[in-house]
């Protein structure tokens, strides 16, 4: 069995794409936990242990690269 995820609702893609901010916020707080998800890196600390961290940079970038799409998107 699959599992269902909520869907953003069309009317605030519509609104996002017309540059309203508080839509686009809305937008990427329902992916905010995916994007963490998708950024995060394993590293070594001095002692030789594995951690697993968010690289910030690279969650920026995707970020960025998400609110770019919003408003370059196109509705017919």
């Amino acid at each position: 069995m699959k599992t269902k995820y909520p869907v953003v609702p069309f009317s605030l893609i519509v609104k996002a794409t017309d540059g309203d901010t508080e839509a686009i916020n809305q937008i990427m707080k329902h992916y905010r936990g995916y994007l963490t998800k998708r950024s995060l890196r394993r590293m070594t600390d001095e002692f030789g242990n594995s951690h697993m961290i968010v690289d910030e940079t690279l969650r920026g970038r995707m970020e960025t690269k998400l609110i770019t799409k919003i408003l370059s998107f196109e509705i017919k």
